[in-house]
């Protein structure tokens, strides 16, 4: 069942409106985001890239580049490690990039998700010492590792850490100590002890600021590195970091930067998924381009998507691209089968009455776990956990709703995981099989969620009567842009709606087309994706409903329409 209210922030919307040359309308919805007072609608408007903090605001960032810095004068060999995903893929991008432009001698590991697991290890340690490697750099990983960097410390290798995760800790008595470890720098924003004024950015940001902090030690121009902000902008939607403060300027830059990139790996990539290069958005990212690069570090190795970054001609890119996307579209079909076991599973057991989700699907592919954590998550609105049998034993990967810290929580469990880590919003757990229904049981009996977190809210920005949907205002909604998480994509309303016709429509039949009229008499088209056979049965033909949506403009055939996209309906 779905809770709606509107959002009902107070300002002075015909003042800010007047200032910033919007209209009110706009001004309320930028208040609706907690943008409050009027540098931070400045900032939010108009923020550019002379707007970012100083990288060396970041605790140990002195260190790190110092060091850095000497390793490159010396020539001694850096290897960068980086993690199996997108953010991770980028954030290795972004410092092999840098350093080679440095002149460094500098190459790339990352780890392999089903054999190596996620993180620094000490296999991969090992191959560094063999290979002779001096100076092991992590990114998007290594904030946990303290054992790993330890033994690789007493190995004599120099160690440097730039993270985005939660510092790990043990908690006494309420009091928590956190647990570094002992690299010769720990660059990461969560850091207690670290004034960097803004907490949420993703691991190839960090990689970034690394970078340009390292430019400007070794007086090199800083600005020969901003192409690299539209890698800092995919991973950012990618990891699904909140497109607030510094990652709004990181995602609106490396946005325009991507529609004319010179990345033959990148532009192949756009092309071959059929992304309209001037009209890439956020969304296009994170369920087009982003998805085929997670893909490699799924079924096959990251190690492809990094070639791809690389790629220094079209002919292979191309291949490298299409490659990509074969893999992502097997991918999407592994989905769909494990998202339907796991909603059987709930739906025929006890399952159905947690608070917290935690589904074994044993023979699931461990890499996909998290994507279908996340579907089931949005299908329950409930923290969920998929866990699957590995060599081993049992891994998993959970995403939260927006009131439960799901690291927090598992932080409360540790003593039956073998290893996790994460963050408020996903994390990943290790456990031997046996502790499986010991967990699910544990994670319930300390959940804290009543029957209202449970319960899914559809936050309305605010009513909006047909009449007052213009192509103008719809061109003026582009000046939220990007939406994405923590900056939603605008929901408004309108009730004592008259459907008027409603036809599936579509090759998978997963399309609602709609007519509809309000109180007043306005008629205006609509439609509706996902599932159209459940949206037909509530949506009656001359029946009187209520209608969240965004509405957008249609075209066809070189006419232009207005039209309503439904978001949710009752």
């Amino acid at each position: 069942m779905e809770k709606w209210f509107i959002t009902m922030k107070k300002a002075d919307f015909d003042r800010i409106g007047a200032k910033y040359h919007i209209s009110p309308m706009l001004a309320r919805l930028i208040r609706n985001r907690d943008i409050i007072g009027d540098d931070a609608v400045d900032f939010y408007l108009n923020g550019t890239i002379a707007d970012l903090y100083d990288g060396m605001l970041m605790q140990d960032m002195d260190r790190a580049v110092e060091i850095l810095a000497e390793k490159i004068r010396d020539e001694k060999r850096i290897r960068v490690i980086g993690d199996y995903d997108a953010d991770g893929v980028n954030a290795t991008y972004i410092i092999q990039k840098g350093l080679s432009e440095l002149g460094a001698d500098v190459d790339t590991d990352i780890p392999d998700r089903i054999k190596d697991g996620y993180g620094l290890n000490i296999e991969l340690i090992e191959r560094a010492l063999d290979d002779g490697i001096d100076t092991l750099i992590t990114c998007d990983n290594g904030i946990a590792a303290a054992d790993e960097i330890a033994y690789g410390k007493e190995n004599g290798l120099t160690i440097i850490v730039t993270d985005h995760h939660q510092v790990p800790y043990i908690e006494t008595d309420g009091e928590k100590e956190y647990i570094l470890p002992a690299a010769d720098a720990v660059v990461d924003p969560h850091r207690k002890d670290c004034g960097y004024p803004f907490k949420g950015l993703c691991g190839a940001a960090v990689a970034y600021k690394l970078v340009e902090a390292l430019f400007n030690v070794m007086q090199r121009d800083p600005e020969d590195v901003d192409y690299l902000m539209e890698n800092v902008a995919i991973a950012t939607v990618c990891d699904v970091m909140d497109l607030i403060g510094e990652n709004r300027i990181f995602v609106k830059q490396g946005l325009e930067m991507l529609r004319c990139t010179r990345n033959y790996g990148l532009k192949a990539l756009i092309e071959c998924t059929g992304v309209v290069p001037d009209r890439l958005n956020a969304y296009d990212i994170g369920f087009v381009i982003g998805p085929c690069i997670n893909a490699s570090g799924r079924l096959d190795t990251a190690k492809r998507a990094l070639e791809l970054l690389n790629v220094d001609n079209w002919k292979d890119a191309v291949l490298m691209a299409e490659e990509l996307k074969a893999l992502n579209d097997t991918r999407k079909d592994m989905t769909e089968k494990g998202v339907e076991e796991a909603s059987l599973l709930i739906e025929s057991t006890s399952l159905k009455d947690d608070r917290v989700l935690v589904v074994y699907l044993p023979d699931c592919h461990e890499s996909i776990a998290g994507i279908i954590a996340g579907r089931i998550r949005e299908k329950y609105y409930r923290p969920t956990i998929i866990l699957t049998r590995t060599e081993d034993g049992v891994k998993g990967s959970g995403r939260s709703t927006d009131v439960y810290d799901m690291y927090e929580e598992l932080s409360k469990c540790r003593e039956l995981f073998t290893r996790f880590g994460g963050h408020r919003k996903a994390a990943g757990v290790s456990l031997k099989e046996e502790n499986v229904d010991r967990f699910r049981k544990k994670i319930n009996e300390i959940c804290c969620l009543t029957e209202e977190d449970l319960q899914k809210k559809v936050k309305i920005d605010m009513r909006l009567p047909f009449q007052y949907i213009t192509e103008d205002f719809i061109k003026e909604l582009e000046l939220l842009e990007p939406l994405g998480n923590g900056n939603k994509k605008p929901l408004f309303a309108e009730k004592n709606v008259k459907v008027i016709r409603a036809e599936i429509k579509g090759q998978h039949q997963n399309v609602l087309r709609c007519r509809l009229q309000n109180e007043d008499g306005i008629g205006i088209d609509a439609v509706y994706f996902g599932d159209a056979q459940e949206c037909r049965r509530v949506i009656q033909e001359n029946e009187t409903m209520s209608f969240a949506y965004f509405p957008q403009i249609n075209e066809y055939k070189g006419r232009r329409t207005i039209q309503l996209k439904i978001e949710n309906y009752r």
